[in-house]
């Protein structure tokens, strides 16, 4: 995570908090030549943790909390010789092993800045957007130790945080809004900055530049959290319901042990998982809901197509012909096409034949305007770009733009919208691509499919119901 350097001569010990402060750290990350890493050891300044502990005959990983035994090794220890235990689960973030504690800050908590006037937004809140603005706002003031924000995708959840994190930097409080996808901490990165041009704001995720963490305002992947501990007033987990979140069991224990002791916990999504709909229903999860898009137009409503042949036509990479149809239909559309497919394989597979088969069809595609994207694509940040800048027309993507991105003006195909990979939830969000701008609040969506599922059945009762609920009869 860091490069040894040499300590700091000038206010060593007024530095020393914002670098370690609410962090979990090996020794390789701590920035410290040996000499001053002892005297801060002596000085219990910095203080050791084991690393994997052993109660009732079971080990768990103090960093992510791992207890599996499957996802426990044993590997040679370079200094003792001996073999000892390490952790699996959570190995790309450094390796974990027995023999080597984790280190955490004993001093002084850093005194962070607080701002009188922290947002630079000039914007405006819709009538809805505040009223959510106002809760989250109440929720900080007040200490709650949690808040979900129910809101429909496109209702501009990103700008109805301003608010709390505005409130939150006047008193001096220390953020952190985390995401499951790297993607998603890209884009948001230069929007909070701009929202917040006079707050220091780092972007934390495998692979970025700056690794530091010692910003008042931090945007980070989920995992990134692995590596705090005590270190937020204010922890804004987006997209609550998204994988890996809600499947990774270390990634809510993270999120737990990141927060400060008095905090709040603000939870963003657009689909609640059926866990959290109960708390609601129970009332043990206090919550705030936003059933409009911020333009004040409904949410649009997938189409079911039914393709008997659509397994075979996929198995052989073909494009089924009701798709090949529905997009010679709307070739003249000045919208772009995003193209849901259930793998990577198939995505990658697909480029190649659509573009032979929309040049033999008369559908006016260009070779080098249609490209794919997954999440093991080295160019996905490249290309995700150059399609929400419209250098492509058309992007055959998995389930990684499902959510967090958002495009101008879109009609949405998925082609075997029954499969496993597409739950309610997934269907939802992809459905929540089309028709996010003000300038074009419609958009087409089609489920191509050769059976109805529950999943798709249930995603269009969801989204014909919020629209309900946000008066559109």
């Amino acid at each position: 995570m860091f490069d040894n350097q040499p300590l700091p001569e000038k206010s060593q010990l007024d530095k020393l908090p914002f670098l370690f402060s609410g962090k979990l750290l090996l020794r390789k990350e701590i920035a410290l030549q040996d000499e001053d890493f002892q005297k801060l050891l002596k000085a219990k300044l910095l203080i050791q943790l084991k690393s994997i502990t052993k109660r009732n005959f079971v080990y768990q990983c103090m960093r992510c909390g791992n207890q599996r035994p499957s996802l426990f090794a044993t590997i040679p220890c370079h200094r003792c010789k001996n073999r000892h235990l390490y952790c699996r689960k959570c190995i790309e973030m450094g390796r974990v092993l027995e023999c080597e504690p984790l280190y955490e800050w004993n001093g002084p908590r850093p005194d962070w800045t607080r701002h009188l006037a922290p947002s630079s937004w000039d914007g405006e809140l819709t009538v809805d957007q505040q009223k959510a603005a106002d809760r989250m706002v109440l929720a900080i003031n007040n200490q709650e130790k949690e808040l979900l924000c129910w809101a429909v995708c496109g209702s501009g959840k990103t700008e109805m945080l301003f608010p709390g994190i505005t409130e939150a930097l006047k008193h001096g409080k220390r953020i952190c809004i985390a995401t499951p996808r790297a993607d998603v901490v890209r884009e948001l990165r230069p929007r909070i900055q701009q929202a917040f041009a006079n707050v220091t704001v780092q972007a934390l995720y495998g692979g970025s530049d700056e690794k530091e963490a010692t910003a008042q305002l931090i945007i980070a992947t989920t995992h990134q959290l692995l590596r705090f501990k005590n270190a937020f007033d204010l922890l804004i987990i987006d997209e609550i319901d998204a994988f890996p979140f809600h499947a990774d069991p270390s990634l809510p224990f993270a999120a737990n042990r990141a927060r400060a002791a008095q905090s709040t916990m603000l939870y963003l999504t657009a689909t609640p998982r059926k866990e959290h709909r109960v708390r609601i229903n129970q009332k043990k999860l206090p919550h705030t809901f936003v059933p409009v898009r911020f333009h004040g137009h409904p949410l649009p409503i997938p189409v079911m197509n039914m393709v008997f042949s659509l397994k075979r036509d996929l198995k052989n990479i073909q494009a089924p012909v009701p798709f090949l149809s529905w997009v010679k239909k709307r070739q003249n559309s000045t919208r772009q096409l995003l193209i849901f497919v259930p793998t990577i394989r198939l995505a990658e597979q697909l480029q190649e034949t659509l573009a032979t088969i929309f040049l033999k069809e008369q559908i006016i595609i260009a070779k080098d305007k249609l490209l794919f994207v997954h999440a093991e694509d080295a160019d996905r940040e490249e290309k995700v770009n150059q399609f929400r800048q419209k250098e492509l027309t058309v992007l055959i993507t998995t389930t990684i733009l499902e959510r967090g991105v958002t495009f101008s003006s879109v009609d949405v195909a998925i082609l075997d919208a029954g499969h496993e990979v597409f739950d309610e939830a997934a269907l939802v969000q992809i459905a929540g691509r089309a028709g996010r701008s003000a300038d074009d609040p419609t958009g087409e969506v089609i489920f191509f499919h050769d059976g109805k599922t529950e999943a798709m059945i249930q995603a269009i009762q969801s989204i014909k119901m919020m629209n309900i609920r946000g008066g559109f009869a």
